[in-house]
């Protein structure tokens, strides 16, 4: 039998499941994992930083805001030929996500925006699952990417609503769902998960993941990043987190969302192989390849290929769920 889908955790229930003894929340979160997803696969998602820095906000981690001096160059909006060959590439390599991202506080519906549009619809032609993050959105914004097929949009929670002011004040939390409830109720799959390491305590991680699995509809994909400090950063002393920690984060996902996917996102080229295999167990089938995710480093797609290998791991294919639901409505048709 397998484990209900529950929108009403409370924290206190979501803090009891984190802090279990680790082996035990590793197997209860494994043991979840078998029961609704398939062992073995993972999404293979690639993110292109299509506009890349001068962004207004003040996020206190991000090397693309321009109040902080860091190593990015501001690059205006790449042409829609070099993002389709992007595309293209990552295919190639493997990828059956493909996800833009501009430095944007919020999408403003301009020419900027009507060319993102343009590149989503021929991205989606491709085959490829086509993923944004744009920054805020409004529901004619939203409506607009759905109608040129754009398949997820990611927008991060960050943190706890009690910790966000301390990372992020050009924006608030009530914003970021505002965001996600425009995307849901334009039926786009959403993306949406938070980043440890930022100075928050465990109660700020069990705020985030208790946010989350309370929405209405919880996230179709929920990424766990861990801080990669950026030298100009007002984080830029901050500490990697531990695998340990990632785990936690993963394993506690996986068991109060387990239909999601949880993807093992930045902070990825601090861990081996060994510490991978341990979130894979832990409930983690989505990772980001590449050699870059928007302007931190990622492992280059060679050395997931020959990870891939040796955990005997296996690409999860493009529209997945739709063909499931297709062959489902199908027989009940025959």
């Amino acid at each position: 039998m397998q484990a209900s889908i529950r929108h009403d955790w409370t924290r206190q229930e979501v803090a009891e499941i984190y802090h279990l003894p680790l082996m035990e929340l590793m197997y209860k979160a494994s043991t979840i994992h078998r029961e609704y997803q398939q062992t073995g696969e993972v999404q293979v998602c690639t993110l292109l930083s299509v506009k890349t820095g001068g962004c207004k906000e003040d996020c206190s981690y991000c090397s693309q805001s321009a109040r902080y001096n860091t190593h990015v160059e501001p690059h205006k909006l790449m042409t829609t030929e070099s993002v389709v060959n992007k595309a293209k590439q990552a295919k190639e390599n493997g990828s059956t996500r493909f996800c833009m991202g501009a430095a944007w506080r919020e999408a403003r519906s301009n020419k900027d925006f009507e060319r993102v549009l343009d590149m989503v619809g021929q991205i989606n032609e491709m085959g490829l699952e086509v993923c944004a993050t744009l920054g805020m959105l409004d529901e004619e914004q939203a409506e607009a990417l759905k109608e040129a097929g754009l398949y997820a949009y990611n927008h991060n929670l960050d943190t706890s609503r009690e910790y966000y002011e301390q990372v992020i004040t050009t924006r608030t939390f009530d914003d970021r769902l505002e965001t996600i409830k425009n995307v849901q109720k334009a039926k786009i799959s959403v993306c949406s998960g938070g980043i440890i390491g930022l100075g928050e305590t465990d109660e700020d991680r069990i705020g985030m993941l208790t946010t989350l699995a309370c929405l209405p509809t919880h996230p179709e994909s929920v990424p766990v990043n861990a801080l990669v400090p950026v030298e100009g950063t007002p984080m830029e002393g901050n500490k990697m987190v531990s695998t340990w920690e990632m785990i936690r984060m993963i394993a506690t996902a996986r068991i109060i969302m387990p239909q999601a996917m949880v993807r093992l996102s930045a902070g990825r080229t601090e861990m081996s192989t060994e510490a991978q295999a341990l979130c894979f167990m832990a409930g983690a089938n989505s990772i980001f390849a590449g050699d870059q995710l928007l302007t931190t480093p990622n492992p280059e797609e060679d050395v997931d290929m020959i990870m891939f290998k040796t955990l005997g791991l296996s690409p999860r294919a493009s529209f997945k769920e739709e063909a499931k639901t297709k062959l489902e409505k199908d027989a009940v048709i025959y």
